[in-house]
């Protein structure tokens, strides 16, 4: 048996890659494993007629690879990212009257990544499972990721999830794509995406833009640490919270800071419109406009670990360590204080009278926070919870660099991947569009390849197409 093994590491950026490459040629069988250094990766098996031409066949795929850059390398010499997971130690709540809790769903361990719309809720946990659920709860779609889910975050008509291994994916099509790898150097605290422009916070106070391309714009260390809060706005805006206290950027232009704000540790952050706010450690939510003006001051009795408001600002929403939500009206007064009943919230949305929340017990829970039903909660009424338990995982890791060819009959735009400057851009080839790059994911790039996509919108801040949708190879 014969084992070959390689890695490609580039510069410690944020959109570096740092990969390994294993051949194992046993007898007629080639088993090839690739994939992010500190994990499992992925793996292939060929049956080859001899076992001369399954030595051939490894010898090819080593060549292939040392010549896009991989060198020979020893196993388990570069170690697997730090990735810091949140702790709450959540504590029961203190108050008896408990929040009326429509649906809660059992994600199976604790969850952090959430993102609600109209047509369907996501979530996902530690164990690196994403479900796709309706909004009665029933679950439409499931994926299991290497490592567990940082955050979910939409971008338009794209969803993103980020996970402790650096990777973020599209779930735009049926399949989840790779859409930007971070360097392992960064224990990634948050990420934000708008108009294809990434930003992550992380544990050291550092904050980091990375473009459509996955190539690092710019990074800036700030005063503070522990930066829970990264928010991103449609016109390049940058809100970010650390130890410190809350700081604006503009993500588009330059690390320069536009106004900073000192508010104590900031452990979670929100925007609306024309608001930004920031939970706190010192139990406060601090809320200020878009240039920096403070507003109201919202008080807890507990350190502040996920907020949320409605789109108008008319209320603002808190949870605490002590498994308690809390509503203020847009004067800072406390309207109402519930208790869960399924552990604190790590995270919060708020949609169309609906507070949704994902929980230190793996819940994912949807809340009605309409007047009539938070009246009735706080005279003591009980509500009729519909439990949903996650259904077994079988399903097996993602696997984004597989590209299906297209179906007969399939159309779309047509792409093509060229070589310009040393680098492997892609660029649409059907008529009718500007001669612009395509933000198209790294691993399917291959010279001259021809793909064919769903659709491709232009960015929101011009420049550069993105695809939406299937990934199919022509």
């Amino acid at each position: 048996m014969s084992t070959y093994y390689l890695e490609f590491s580039e510069e410690e950026t944020v959109g570096s890659a740092h990969k390994f490459y294993e051949v194992v040629v046993d007898g007629t069988t080639v088993v090839i494993t690739y994939g992010r250094i500190g994990t499992d990766g992925s793996a292939s098996t060929q049956t080859l007629s001899t076992e001369a031409e399954a030595e051939k066949f490894a010898q090819k795929k080593i060549s292939e690879k040392k010549r896009k850059g991989y060198v020979d390398a020893i196993k388990g010499q570069r170690k697997k990212r730090t990735s810091t997971r949140r702790t709450i130690v959540s504590q029961p709540s203190a108050v008896k009257d408990q929040a009326p809790i429509l649906w809660r769903f059992s994600s199976g361990s604790p969850a952090y990544g959430i993102f609600v719309d109209e047509t369907s809720c996501w979530v996902g946990n530690e164990d690196g499972i994403v479900y796709k659920l309706n909004h009665e709860a029933d679950v439409m779609v499931q994926y299991r990721f290497a490592e567990g889910v940082k955050c979910i975050v939409g971008d338009g008509n794209w969803i993103y999830v980020g996970c402790d291994d650096g990777n973020v994916y599209d779930l735009s099509g049926k399949t989840p794509r790779l859409a930007y790898e971070i360097s392992e150097h960064i224990d990634i605290y948050w990420l934000d995406i708008q108009s294809g422009l990434l930003a992550v916070s992380d544990a050291a106070g550092n904050l980091t833009t990375v473009n459509y391309e996955d190539e690092e714009q710019w990074a800036v260390k700030t005063a503070g640490d522990s930066a829970w809060m990264v928010r991103c706005d449609e016109v390049g805006r940058i809100f970010y919270g650390d130890s410190k206290g809350v700081s604006c950027y503009y993500g588009w232009e330059s690390n320069t800071v536009v106004w900073h704000q000192p508010t104590g540790s900031v452990l979670f952050g929100w925007q609306i419109d024309n608001v930004v706010y920031a939970g706190t450690a010192s139990r406060t939510i601090h809320s200020f406009d878009k240039s920096g003006n403070p507003k109201t001051l919202f008080k807890a009795d507990g350190g502040v670990f996920s907020c949320a408001a409605s789109p108008d600002g008319r209320y603002v929403f808190a949870g605490d360590s002590s498994s308690s939500l809390y509503c203020f009206n847009e004067k800072g007064e406390r309207l109402w204080k519930l208790a869960t009943d399924c552990g604190s919230a790590y995270s919060m949305q708020y949609l169309n009278e609906k507070l949704y929340i994902v929980t230190t017990d793996g819940s994912f829970a949807c809340v009605d926070v309409s007047e009539q039903a938070i009246e009735q909660a706080k005279s003591g009424q009980t509500f009729t919870v519909r439990d949903i338990k996650a259904p077994a995982s079988t399903i097996d890791i993602v696997t984004s660099t597989l590209l299906e060819a297209a179906p007969a009959g399939t159309t779309g735009v047509m792409l093509k991947c060229v070589r310009e400057g040393g680098k492997l851009r892609v660029k649409v080839v059907s008529e009718g569009y500007h001669d612009w790059y395509v933000q198209f994911p790294h691993n399917l790039r291959k010279e001259n390849q021809l793909y064919l996509v769903d659709s491709i919108e232009e960015s929101a801040q011009g420049g550069f197409y993105r695809t939406l949708g299937n990934i199919y190879a022509l």
